[in-house]
């Protein structure tokens, strides 16, 4: 991919993001336009805002990847995520804006009371935001290493400087007015490269099943296998080796691969013909990036249910999703802007796919080095090349940092806006610039001391977590009276404790196989029932910790402003 044009689209995006949040910071002036933009963002820039903070890396680069290495099953991602704002345009949305809370933790303690609530919901908010953005910085990485040859680390270091000086300088009027504008961004970086795409792809006359036929190379390839790998073959392969396979070594040499299972060493390089099948690559003893495949493919329909659980239920306890709807005026605006976005996300996950669809056809390599994500930035070069690819291929690449840039900034802002409430001894703009800081700090140094899982698997464990822990939390909090501190407590420690512990053990990449991986890398399915269970029983048993007034505190939730307003006159 010729960097001349990347960089500069790069560069250009980083200048525009910069400039935007420079305006946003002009019109800040108080704390509450640091915090929720002094709830005066209307449904259509608050929807925008939104869409833009939601599409991150996962959206971008990891779905295509996923379907690209798995099949139309990992559709159910888009369709999750989707569908989660429709649960909670249902159940939560309105109420949550009525609360009057800034945060989550605001929200808990207004709720039921209780400080040590509050506490907890921060912790878990600190963690949810912090496994969200690992993936936004690696996929950062990858991008950058894919489209210049640079460090890995060094995308997600690019990404972590703008977003903390966007953050720190204007707050969440500053990142509205980004990530509205990200989201157009996003939206054309992949709508104008795929109608080419397209194009070429009917031009060429390639298969147009490209799920029903085998991947095989169109052309001459050589791959490099970067992990330790295992090849299954349903066919006898004729490759040109160059390292180690089967533990023995060859240079350059004509290998016949008989039908099976061949081991592959690490820094090996395959030279396949053109018209050679893809062999089915397995990494699980060669790391932990393709468990979760593995997990899939032994439980596939237990791997799906968790899966839609996680996304359905999870999107409603996103605490840069969530902060967004305390910005809206009321709460027929935050029900207006859920609807919005809706659409508008709606419609950018119809293009994923077609991205996946061709990088079977041009990029099936993609799926022996374990590069997936990277489908997205490589198809323009490959099915148009010349100018035309450079330049498409240039757009991609200012949209995917756009991702990273905007689903980060939301991210760091929520997770700040917790530190500076419940951690720093001041909530005054100063600290919540300290907080911006520190809610950074701790996934960059992740990304670049850890290898991570594909993004949208990563991003799949922050929904895990944050279904088990905020989803009780919430749809109980605002729909059921007889909630208690005790009950929120225990639900939250049991479903959310029990996910977050699966998804540490999952990206260790632990245990090796077994139904036992499987639980673990979807805990949704049973953390979920869990976390409300849990909540429920020992709130029964706790009836005399009901707090006084809660009654008022769920009318409010629920009576339109208009009416409360009628009611104190």
């Amino acid at each position: 991919m010729n960097s001349a044009y990347t960089v500069p689209a790069v560069a250009l995006v980083v200048v525009a993001t910069v400039l935007v949040g420079a305006f946003g910071l002009r019109v800040s002036r108080t704390t509450s336009d640091f915090y929720v933009a002094s709830r005066t963002v209307g449904p259509r820039l608050n929807a925008a805002a939104i869409s833009g903070e939601y599409l991150s890396a996962a959206s971008f680069l990891g779905i295509a990847g996923l379907v690209l290495l798995q099949g139309p099953d990992m559709l159910w991602y888009p369709v999750g995520y989707t569908a989660g704002y429709l649960v909670l345009l249902l159940f939560v949305a309105a109420p949550l804006r009525r609360s009057g809370a800034y945060t989550l933790p605001d929200f808990a303690e207004a709720r039921l009371a209780s400080q040590g609530i509050r506490r907890l919901a921060g912790a878990f908010v600190v963690g949810v935001g912090w496994l969200y953005l690992l993936p936004q910085l690696q996929g950062a990485g990858l991008t950058l290493a894919v489209l210049t040859g640079a460090p890995g680390p060094l995308g997600g270091v690019i990404v972590a400087v703008v977003v903390v000086a966007t953050v720190a300088a204007g707050g969440m009027r500053s990142i509205t007015f980004v990530q509205a504008f990200q989201y157009w961004l996003k939206l054309t970086a992949l709508l104008v490269p795929a109608l080419f795409l397209v194009l070429a792809w009917q031009a060429d006359g390639a298969p147009g099943h490209a799920f029903e036929e085998p991947a095989a190379f169109r052309e001459h390839r050589v791959v490099r296998v970067d992990d330790t790998l295992d090849l299954t073959l349903d066919r006898p392969l004729t490759v040109t080796v160059s390292g180690t396979v089967d533990g023995r070594v060859h240079h350059d040499r004509r290998v016949r691969l008989d039908t099976g299972t061949h081991h592959v060493e690490r820094g090996t390089r395959l030279a396949f013909d053109r018209g050679a099948r893809v062999p089915e690559a397995d990494r699980d003893s060669g790391g932990m990036s393709t468990s979760l495949a593995a997990g899939r493919a032994e439980r596939p329909l237990y791997a799906t249910y968790g899966l839609i659980l996680a996304t359905f239920l999870g999107t409603m306890g996103l605490p840069h999703v969530v902060v967004r709807f305390y910005t809206s005026p009321h709460g027929v605006a935050a029900r207006r802007t859920t609807v919005a976005v809706l659409a508008l996300i709606g419609g950018f996950y119809l293009l994923p796919p077609v991205y996946a669809a061709l990088g079977r056809l041009y990029a099936p390599e993609l799926t022996i080095t374990g590069n997936a994500d990277a489908a997205v930035l490589l198809l323009p070069d490959r099915v148009i090349g010349g100018l035309g690819g450079d330049l498409l291929g240039a757009l991609v690449a200012g949209g995917a940092f756009a991702a990273f840039l905007s689903t980060a900034s939301g991210l760091t802002m929520a997770v700040a806006g917790v530190l500076t409430q419940d951690v720093l001894p001041s909530r005054g703009v100063r600290h919540f610039r300290l907080g911006t800081v520190l809610a950074m700090a701790v996934p960059l140094a992740a990304s670049v001391l850890v290898g991570g899982l594909p993004v949208a698997d990563a991003v799949g464990l922050a929904f895990a977590v944050s279904a088990s822990s905020f989803c009780p939390l919430l749809v109980l909090g605002i729909w059921w009276r007889r909630l208690t501190p005790p009950g929120a407590a225990a639900g939250m420690l049991v479903g959310g404790g029990s996910a977050l512990v699966a998804v540490a053990v999952t990206m260790a990449g632990l245990p090796g196989s077994g139904p036992l991986r499987t639980l673990l890398a979807w805990p949704a399915l049973w953390s979920v029932p869990l976390g409300f269970l849990t909540m429920t029983l020992v709130s029964v048993a706790t009836p005399g910790r009901v707090p006084p007034g809660t009654a008022a505190v769920l009318a409010r939730f629920h009576l339109p402003e208009q009416l409360r307003a009628e009611a104190k006159q």
